[in-house]
């Protein structure tokens, strides 16, 4: 039986006039739902979750909450609305009409850069399937089964443009997106940072703000694209990815203010005895997950990038707000490099310094979150500041890897990292105090000792409303 499009996969793309691509999708379709109960979240398939579904574009459909159980939620595919006056804003086709057809010469390079962003879809929730057996609360179960679902839609969102617009080609890429496994020796994931595991609530909240952060600046320059189908579909993911960092800033939020709750109660740095998390290791992990992060924006210096912008394919952030010609031509800026035992600034070419353009963007919006975790440590009166390390630390991307360079942003000796490594990375030490405080918190209302509770509820429900009922046995 073919699918009801219009039920089973709400869309605004015509589904349902689209013969060859309804087909496409039907064989698809069961694939996917393979994966999902594969390497979907383990152990909680059955129970029904409070989600929000988007079922249109517009201010009424958006979001519509109710109980469903994942295997039958329903991923759409949707495109922001169009502007037919819009124009390409950048690059050597700068004023010319959007494209609607893939222009021949970009086929290939196009398609890379939709694998690429649909290849993260599904890693992150094979990185997270095993968290809900070690939830802190009904409320963060939620939102994490909320940030899954909506990677597998974003997953959908890239399958269709493979679908649609690259014959077998997207028809082969699309089954590959499902054969790849995060952290597989003989398959894994293509960006290195999605094949890390996520052990704990505490790595998954990191992973959520950092990385993800990451996410929504490569959506927001792929949503900049002349091809009007790709940048019409991250721009109606960049909505979704709002709450996916929602999650990971305020978790993050939520653990400092309990450990500052235990710090004061108990007149001790160490909260580890207490339920709690230090706030020395909740700078250890952070070091680790922008690291990590700040590689996913690639070299600084990259022919790639400056090809990508001059083809008019992947923008800067919010393009628009950038006065120059939009060409770059003849435009520089200074890169910080390695030489020596210093670090120091070089001239470079502006088009083939746009990731860390791209980067300088992604780490003001990080300062700025930090500011507001730095907030919660002084309102406790407690001394001491979280700080993000310099953008060479622990890099294995770009002029930075393989340099031995402290958070400080010094250059040591390989020696001389080593002996320090632990001061600035999770140790084995941190991991097991953090995986002994992972146990479920399953009663609703409750909250685990090493985390405060949210300032609110979702979609305006209390604290302890059963936003995950019918439980398993954990």
């Amino acid at each position: 039986m073919g699918l009801n499009y219009s039920e089973r996969i709400p869309n605004n793309v015509n589904l349902s006039g689209d013969r060859r691509l309804m087909r496409a999708l039907e064989i698809w379709q069961p694939h996917f739902l393979e994966w999902w109960k594969e390497m979907g979240p383990e152990g909680f398939q059955a129970a029904d979750v409070y989600l929000r579904t988007a079922t249109s574009v517009d201010a009424k459909g958006w979001a519509t909450f109710g109980y469903l159980k994942m295997p039958d939620y329903r991923w759409g595919i949707f495109l922001a609305e169009a502007n037919p006056d819009e124009r390409i804003a950048f690059g050597e086709h700068k004023g010319e009409p959007l494209w609607r057809e893939i222009p021949g010469e970009y086929r290939g390079v196009l398609r890379r850069l939709i694998v690429t962003q649909g290849d993260t879809e599904p890693a992150s929730v094979e990185q997270q399937r095993h968290l809900g057996a070690t939830c802190p609360s009904l409320y963060d179960l939620r939102n994490l089964f909320q940030v899954n679902v909506e990677e597998g839609r974003h997953l959908w969102a890239m399958v269709y443009l493979l679908h649609a617009y690259f014959g077998r080609d997207g028809r082969e890429e699309a089954e590959a997106l499902l054969g790849r496994r995060s952290g597989s020796g003989d398959n894994p994931r293509i960006l290195g940072a999605f094949n890390e595991r996520t052990p704990d609530w505490l790595s998954y909240f990191m992973f959520a703000h950092f990385t993800d952060r990451d996410g929504k600046y490569q959506l927001a320059s792929l949503a900049e694209s002349g091809f009007d189908p790709l940048a019409r579909t991250c721009r109606f993911m960049l909505t979704e990815e709002a709450h996916h960092l929602f999650v990971g800033e305020s978790g993050i939020g939520r653990v400092i203010e309990r450990t500052c709750q235990l710090m004061n109660a108990h007149d001790t740095d160490s909260v580890g005895l207490f339920g709690g998390i230090d706030l020395a290791i909740i700078q250890r992990y952070l070091n680790f997950h922008y690291s990590i992060s700040l590689d996913l924006f690639g070299s600084e210096l990259s022919t790639n990038a400056a090809n990508y912008f001059s083809a008019g394919l992947k923008g800067r952030y919010r393009e628009d707000d950038w006065r120059d010609d939009h060409q770059l031509i003849g435009a520089t800026r200074t890169v910080l490099k390695p030489e020596g035992s210093v670090i120091v600034e070089s001239t470079q070419p502006a088009l083939v310094a746009l990731n860390e353009t791209l980067r300088d963007s992604y780490v003001a919006d990080c300062e700025r979150a930090l500011a507001r975790w730095n907030k919660i440590i002084g309102a406790a009166n407690i001394d001491f500041a979280l700080k993000l390390p310099h953008r060479g630390f622990h890099r294995a991307i770009g002029q930075f890897s393989g340099v031995n360079v402290t958070p400080k942003g010094e250059i040591v000796s390989a020696q001389g990292w080593e002996s320090r490594r632990d001061q600035w990375l999770p140790t084995s030490a941190d991991k097991q105090l953090v995986a002994d405080l992972m146990r479920p918190v399953l009663k609703p209302g409750e909250f685990a000792s090493w985390i405060a509770p949210p300032v609110r509820g979702i979609n305006h429900q209390p604290l302890d409303f059963e936003y995950v009922a019918d439980l398993p046995q954990v």
